[in-house]
């Protein structure tokens, strides 16, 4: 009796033994087919992303979307990896954005200069070779000079300017940067022309002025609004047909010279691009993590502390901005003589 016992106990735990095995197999199979199934899927993004900024650490561009970055990369599960690559007026990082892979792994984060690539012959790529995943928005930007300057308004740099031609100095960006562009326009109005001397960034470029290097540049609100505030930096005059609600007390350029109107409403814009064929499945998901992180509150309040006016667009409404741009300052840039090309040469209308 009692072995009859035992060797019921027996069959009875090798039985439980057998359905726990074959039950644990048929979860871990189950597992491994969804695991499978979810590696060949395939959902973009599978790794980090690189973000290339075309200009250097600490100017606006990078100001900007650093923490753009931060909260985009929250959205997307992996990370962006931020690197600055100067040089050329941003046409370094262009180039090597363009020579990825069209696979959505490598962002260009930058402003509005390559749209003016192709008409300064500084390279063959304009933002027509990418496509946009996001317009942040655009900005005013102002006349500077530092707080030891002894210029005290615009007209007074000008007049020095003329009266010596070359000796009055300006610290760029290089050729089409901003304060490039700038200086075209105010040749092109007053018939003054400037000794330029070419920095990396416009933080930089910023950085001679305040040490007395440079006599003067053109400085974005966001890049110079705390040395403003500071007493560091001078604004002399906006670029603007409005005045600027922090510096309202700052004229505007054509209380000056009337004739400047003809180029505003004008200022640098920012963007993150992609290379053109880059799949839309992969543009719509970047495009909807930079669009919440445009939206979250703190970026907001980052964008108004800087003056910059949002734009927030994608897709169609992003490139019709970006071709009203293009042709409005490349026909400004022609009528003032800053280009010889015409408008037709370069395929715009």
């Amino acid at each position: 009796m009692k072995k009859r016992k035992i060797l019921a106990m027996l069959l009875a735990a090798g039985m439980m033994i057998g359905c726990l095995a074959g039950c644990g197999g048929s979860a871990g199979a189950e597992e491994e087919s969804t695991d499978t199934q979810a590696a060949s899927t395939g959902a973009y993004p599978e790794k980090d992303i690189s973000g290339i900024i075309q200009w250097g650490a600490g100017g606006g561009t990078d100001s900007l979307m650093r923490p753009l970055a931060t909260l985009a990369e929250a959205q997307l599960g992996v990370s962006i990896v931020v690197e600055n690559k100067t040089g050329g007026t941003g046409s370094i990082a262009t180039q090597y954005v363009y020579d990825q892979a069209a696979d959505g792994y490598t962002l260009l984060m930058g402003a509005e200069n390559p749209q003016l690539y192709s008409a300064l012959d500084i390279l063959e790529l304009t933002y027509a070779d990418f496509e946009p995943v996001f317009l942040i928005g655009d900005e005013t930007v102002g006349v500077v000079v530092s707080k030891n300057s002894p210029y005290t308004s615009l007209t007074e740099i000008i007049d020095a300017a003329l009266a010596s031609p070359g000796t009055v100095t300006l610290s760029t960006t290089g050729t089409g940067g901003l304060p490039w562009e700038v200086a075209s326009f105010l040749t092109a109005v007053t018939g003054a022309t400037f000794n330029q001397i070419p920095y990396d960034s416009d933080a930089t470029a910023k950085a001679a002025v305040l040490s007395g290097e440079c006599d003067f540049t053109i400085c974005k609100v966001q890049s110079g609004i705390e040395d403003y505030k500071a007493g560091e930096l001078k604004f002399l005059s906006m670029l603007a047909t409005e005045p600027v609600e922090q510096m309202s007390e700052v004229p505007l350029i054509t209380a000056e010279y009337p004739d400047f109107e003809q180029y505003l409403p004008w200022g640098p814009f920012y963007g993150v691009f992609v290379k053109a064929g880059t799949d839309q499945a992969a543009i719509d998901t970047l495009s909807a993590a930079f669009e919440t992180a445009f939206n979250d509150a703190s970026y907001q309040d980052l964008l108004a502390g800087f003056n910059i006016n949002a734009l927030g667009y994608t897709g169609d409404e992003a490139k019709e901005y970006l071709d009203n741009w293009q042709t409005n300052t490349t026909t400004a840039l022609v009528n003032s003589g800053a280009i010889t090309k015409t408008l037709s040469e370069l395929g715009i209308e």
